[in-house]
């Protein structure tokens, strides 16, 4: 049999509230910078997230991973300690990160590659809008 390596993508969705904030800027660059993000009360965003997992198809199973076990690492890694959350105060890796789209991106691949087996390679589409998105690694 010939291998073939290919992704399959599992879309999911989650909410949560941010504030973008750079403690050692002052609160006029932080308003500049970040404008209305910045809001000291924080705001929210409906995220669309999907996880595209890259490997060779699997001879016994005819697949590259079960969908059923990608489904509950994004459930227990990502789903459950960020939806409906405040990202800065709830999310012990957003301490002392900015919860930005982009850092937001990076976390997620850090929680899923820690329970993805390591022969599979994992990429992050995360939508903030559904006119802004980031894609990680790239």
């Amino acid at each position: 049999m010939l291998k073939h390596k290919l992704g399959i993508t599992r879309k999911e969705h989650f909410n949560a509230a941010h504030r973008l904030h750079n403690p050692n800027w002052s609160l006029e660059k932080n308003k500049k910078v970040f404008g209305k993000c910045n809001n000291p009360n924080f705001h929210g965003h409906n995220y669309d997230l999907e996880v595209t997992i890259i490997g060779e198809i699997d001879i016994d199973t005819g697949y590259v991973i079960d969908t059923k076990k990608l489904s509950r690492y994004i459930k227990e890694e990502i789903l459950d300690p960020f939806d409906h959350k405040n990202l800065n105060l709830e999310v012990p890796e957003f301490t002392e990160l900015n919860p930005t789209v982009e850092n937001i991106a990076i976390v997620i691949y850090n929680r899923l590659e820690k329970v993805i087996p390591n022969n599979l390679e994992i990429k992050i589409k995360l939508y903030e809008t559904p006119r802004n998105f980031v894609e990680y690694p790239y």
